[in-house]
């Protein structure tokens, strides 16, 4: 058997050397027979394609192999920019994506400067390599290279030409096979894309749970002040420059995972519930914010107003409260412009902020509007003492988040609950008349609106009684200190998601007791000072149809935001293996390490959550085959063929059976449209002792093969092979005595194979 697969590898290779598969001439000229040391010219380079078949662009998107044109060894070039026609754009089913293609006789430029110090008098030669994939009806060739190149005379007298680019081109990027926009990496994106996505990054950033609660607090700081338009920049301002200097300030000192170090910092989580607890007695009448007399009075002499300040520390107090949810967008941005040049991360973050302040700016300009009203009544005041109490009540978000990280268990889930109880009860007595503060006089009458407003606000406090004795509180889970196994919180108070057992840092060791126990592995990482992952672990993870699933999986959290080396590894490892430092981010891998399947950020949707949960694994051969491989002939060891994990594919199952030997890539669209009959014969004549094999010849190997078998079905063997073939799909049908009984190139029907298979094993 091996002798027969390896006899027909040497003939695939062969194959893949000929001239036979080459389906595109090529050729390159320049318009003109000189040019000067430094001028601009244009190169033509045409690509004769044969009839019935076709190339795809150099922008194509992820699936077929984008063409690539890069230059040769060409001392004379200073540099150089590719223009590609205007291609076929179609959808196509079986990359379920459109694809760019090209058919006939097609004319690429290249727009070349010439190095300035060329010697005059003298050719100079110039060459390119196209390396292109072209595929028809039924085949598809893997890609393949020319060289190609054309003289210049260099001469001082050569007349200088525009070196224009006829309307319709398109601007590629040399050596790069990358679609442009939003499915190229952020560090390839253009400016303009760059920013529309930062911008983009600032707006989804205002419905994270740190930022969405405290659009009421903005609106009442800025009841009362005057310039509506001047104080809402000002506000807006001091959230641009607090996030424009400090991620810049992270990006060169701590690296784009700096952010969330931050957002997980004590003394910053410290910092802001100082600034709130200041701010809410502000509110609830105790005092007013001013600034210094002397201060005042300079700041007077160059804005003629002192609300500025106020404002300014109110922005600069809103970014850094925002830190804990918005970091995860911040990293990623961050992570991917920091190596796209020194201006890249500062304008990315002024972006960032931009968008995440705009529609505060709309918000801080609405109180100014109000003012102007008639009727306003003493409405507004009871909305700042409002606003005072859940000022109050973010403070102990932060405050939690210190006690947390630092490991006191002051600020327990009980106390926390309880004094969140005493400030909405308050709140409540107070727009019902029986707590005196500003804005209630003692003879105002009670109306509809803020008796039932003052009955909500009860309400909501009782409501929260529960939640100390362990009840679950729904979306509140996030915000508030988790349950500690309080005896009160049994029946149906238990959450599911504490009978989860987590391991904690210890990746080898989830890893190791995946391997003995064939489980896959949940790495979840995660931080301290996480709302979302706190969310995820309370209302996600608690769901039975969830736990069910987790509970027959290795756990294991990876913490990323706090200082130590530990978590610094693992915020290397996320950011390098996956190209992200955003939290929540979640992984399955297999019990032999191989990633099946990631998600990102938190999610409501069960159904998302339990398919990535349920991501098959991959097909490999199974365990038991691998003392069948250790006592094998002789002849059977030294596979040609590898398996995902990049270990010897056995062959020893294939003795005395028909075996349908089917080389395939997930970039040929006819090999993809023999999947599903693949699929069928396996199932089919798996009792009759026929074996289906897929052996994918892609130059990326398992890194291309198991992201596309997570999506598509495939109930045979795969393996990876090596070499060249000269087309694919190419099928192979191999008798019981492990000869080649018939080879199909190209799609073959069903039928067809199917016959060839009956007859191999009669």
């Amino acid at each position: 058997m091996r002798a027969a697969v390896l006899l027909a590898l040497t003939g695939l290779s062969v194959f893949g050397q000929t001239e036979k598969f080459n389906h595109v001439q090529w050729s390159m000229a320049f318009d003109q027979a000189s040019a000067g040391p430094g001028q601009m010219v244009v190169a033509k380079l045409r690509a004769e394609i044969e009839p019935s078949w076709h190339m795809y662009s150099l922008t194509t998107p992820p699936g077929p192999i984008p063409t690539r044109i890069t230059l040769l060894n060409s001392p004379a070039v200073a540099s150089f920019v590719v223009f590609e026609p205007p291609p076929l754009r179609k959808f196509d089913p079986n990359f379920n994506a459109e694809t760019e293609t090209y058919e006939g006789a097609q004319t690429f430029l290249v727009r070349i400067e010439l190095k300035k110090d060329l010697p005059t008098g003298t050719p100079v030669t110039i060459g390119f390599e196209p390396r292109y994939q072209t595929c028809s009806g039924t085949s598809c060739i893997p890609p393949r290279t020319r060289q190609i190149s054309a003289t210049l005379r260099i001469e001082n007298s050569a007349v200088a030409t525009a070196a224009a680019i006829p309307a319709g081109y398109l601007e590629a990027k040399p050596d790069s096979g990358a679609p442009p926009a939003a499915t190229a990496p952020l560090q390839e994106l253009d400016w303009p894309g760059f920013l529309a996505l930062a911008f983009g990054f600032g707006l989804a950033s205002v419905f994270t749970p740190c930022v969405f609660p405290m659009i009421p607090i903005t609106m009442s700081y800025f009841v009362g002040q005057k310039g509506g338009f001047a104080q809402a920049f000002t506000f807006c301002l001091g959230i641009v420059v607090l996030f424009s200097g400090l991620g810049l300030l992270a990006t060169i000192t701590l690296g784009p995972a700096g952010v969330n170090h931050i957002g997980a910092n004590v003394w910053v989580n410290a910092f802001i519930a100082l600034i709130f607890f200041v701010f809410g007695l502000s509110l609830l009448g105790a005092f007013e914010i001013t600034v210094p007399s002397g201060i005042l009075t300079k700041l007077n002499n160059a804005s003629g107003q002192g609300g500025f300040i106020g404002s300014l520390l109110m922005g600069l107090t809103f970014a850094l409260a925002s830190f804990a949810c918005v970091g995860p967008f911040m990293g990623t941005l961050l992570a991917a412009s920091v190596t796209g040049g020194k201006l890249r991360p500062l304008a990315g973050m002024a972006t960032f902020a931009t968008g995440l302040s705009f529609p505060f700016f709309l918000l801080a300009l609405f109180p100014a509007w109000l003012k102007k009203l008639p009727r306003s009544g003493e409405w507004l005041a009871r909305v700042k003492v409002v606003m005072g109490f859940l000022v109050m009540a973010a403070m102990l978000k932060y405050l939690h988040n210190v006690d947390d990280v630092m490991h006191w268990d002051v600020l327990t889930r009980e106390r926390f609950l309880a004094l969140w109880v005493v400030l909405a009860v308050m709140t409540g007595l107070y727009l019902l008349g029986y707590v005196r503060l500003p804005g209630i006089s003692a003879e105002a009458e009670l109306g509809v609106a803020r008796l039932l407003f003052g009955m909500l606000a009860v309400a909501s406090g009782l409501s929260l009684i529960p939640g100390m004795f362990g009840a679950r509180l729904g979306s509140l889970e996030a915000y508030v200190p988790p349950a500690t196994g309080n005896v009160f919180s049994g029946g149906a108070g238990g959450a599911a998601s504490e009978q989860l057992v987590w391991l904690e840092n210890d990746l080898e060791g989830a890893f190791a007791r995946a391997k003995a126990e064939n489980r896959k592995v949940l790495v979840d990482f995660t931080g301290d000072a996480c709302t979302n992952c706190k969310w995820m672990k309370a209302n996600m993870f608690v769901r039975p149809e969830v736990s069910s699933v987790m509970k027959n999986m290795v756990l294991v959290e990876l913490y990323t935001d706090r200082s130590d080396p530990v978590s610094e590894s693992f915020q290397k490892l996320e950011a390098e293996k996956f190209h992200t430092v955003a939290i929540p981010f979640y992984v399955v891998y297999d019990s032999e390490r191989n990633v099946l399947a990631t998600l990102p950020d938190r999610t409501d949707d069960s159904a998302q959550y339990l398919a990535f949960l349920n991501t098959p694994v991959l097909n490999t051969p199974a365990k038991e085959a691998s003392p069948v491989a250790a006592t094998a002939p002789a002849a059977l060891e030294g596979s040609p063929f590898r398996a995902l994990d990049g270990t010897p594919l056995s062959m020893a199952a294939w003795k005395g059976k028909v075996v349908v030997l089917n080389y395939w890539a997930t970039w040929c669209i006819p090999c993809r449209q023999e999947i599903p009959e693949f699929n069928r014969m396996a199932t089919d004549l798996k009792a009759g002792g026929v074996e289906v094999v897929g052996i994918s010849m892609d130059e990326d190997g398992a890194e291309a093969v198991k992201p596309f078998l997570a999506q598509v079905p495939v109930k045979y063997t795969i393996g990876l092979g090596s070499g060249q073939i000269g087309q694919l799909p190419l099928t192979l049908v191999i008798d019981r005595n492990g000869k080649t009984f018939q080879r199909f190139e190209g799609f073959t029907k069903p039928e067809t194979i199917r016959e060839a298979v009956a007859k191999a094993g009669a």
